[in-house]
């Protein structure tokens, strides 16, 4: 029953970062280790970078997410997040569902 119950928790904790990675992106472009840090305020969303950056990769394969470079004054270009056209369509789908998950379990 405990293997259940983690395999459960895993996959929620995935798609529910999945989702705050988006709703993070919807906003404005970020750059990865931006969304480490503000992901870093969810409980139970305390994510490292080798975490988070093939997820970014996969909602990029995905076509929910872009990137573009730019150079830094600090060290490195960074590659910033952006989300496409798809990506807000989906991202406003999938906060829709979500609430009506919650509304419907009170």
């Amino acid at each position: 029953m405990i293997d259940i119950l983690e395999n459960w928790t895993t996959q929620v904790r995935k798609g529910i970062l999945e989702l705050c990675i988006l709703n993070a992106l919807e906003k404005q472009e970020r750059y990865g280790y931006d969304l480490v840090k503000i992901l870093a305020v969810l409980p139970g969303l305390d994510i490292k970078e080798g975490t988070l950056y093939p997820l970014l990769s996969r909602l990029r394969q995905q076509g929910l997410v872009a990137t573009r470079l730019e150079e830094s004054p600090e060290g490195p270009a960074r590659k910033y997040y952006l989300l496409t056209l798809e990506g807000r369509q989906t991202v406003s789908l999938m906060n829709e569902y979500l609430e009506q998950l919650y509304k419907g379990s009170q």
